[in-house]
């Protein structure tokens, strides 16, 4: 490869990423005057849980402005991820065989799939059942009040872990028809794998061992799906 075949890859990247930039900054504009909206809705798997009298705070003096700010472009970033998707497949198509074009354009469809599947599991799903354990274990003497910028950030990081995690399936099979590994190979370092995914959950998720668990064990599913519709080498 040469030095301005580098050169040009170069610049088709950067202007790539910069398509990717110019889409999430428009997304974020455009759901800014929608941010008081766009929080009840997303806050409301807490609120229709909480005991009467209690409710969402804010522990800091600009948290009333900023979280949903934040929410905005927390959302701007999720809807860019397609956007992303797409522009990482038009850089790489170029040097593909016409065969490899014909399996890449489903694996990106699916990846899309699996992507908003893992975001709205965890957001309609594990959330509300995390959220009800935690707020009923609460002894009677506690006032349940969660502080909204906290709310934000375990919500969010949690529905990106399973949007990353829900990948796994065309990570198994990419690995598997690629030639990289093999399925025996993956099937016979499946307790590793199993390992390896609580591994992640504890990593990727708040620190409570229910969302690890609702993480690790969908990941081993999702596993053993890529395996079954992997090649069988």
């Amino acid at each position: 490869m040469t030095k301005d075949s580098i050169s040009n890859h170069l610049l088709e990247l950067r202007s790539r990423l910069l398509k990717v930039m110019i889409f999430f900054v428009v997304l974020t504009i455009v759901g800014i005057p929608f941010a008081s909206e766009i929080y009840d809705f997303v806050a409301a798997p807490m609120i229709s849980l909480l005991p009467d009298g209690s409710s969402m705070i804010a522990t800091q003096v600009t948290s009333p402005f900023m979280a949903p700010i934040k929410l905005v472009l927390y959302v701007a970033l999720l809807f860019s991820m397609p956007w992303l998707f797409y522009q990482a497949w038009m850089y790489i198509s170029p040097g593909l065989y016409k065969k490899e074009k014909k399996f890449a354009g489903p694996l990106m469809f699916s990846t899309v799939v699996l992507f908003f599947s893992g975001v709205s599991f965890a957001f309609f799903v594990v959330c509300p059942i995390i959220f009800k354990f935690f707020i009923g274990m609460a002894p009677e003497s506690i006032l349940v009040m969660t502080d909204i910028s906290q709310y934000l950030s375990f919500i969010f990081k949690l529905v990106f872990a399973f949007g990353i995690a829900f990948e796994i399936p065309i990570a198994t099979v990419l690995l598997i028809n690629s030639g990289i590994t093999t399925k025996k190979s993956l099937v016979k370092a499946r307790p590793y794998l199993i390992v390896l995914f609580l591994a992640i959950g504890m990593l990727l998720t708040p620190p409570d061992v229910f969302s690890q668990l609702f993480l690790a064990v969908p990941m081993w599913v999702l596993f053993e799906i890529g395996i079954i519709f992997s090649k069988n080498k």
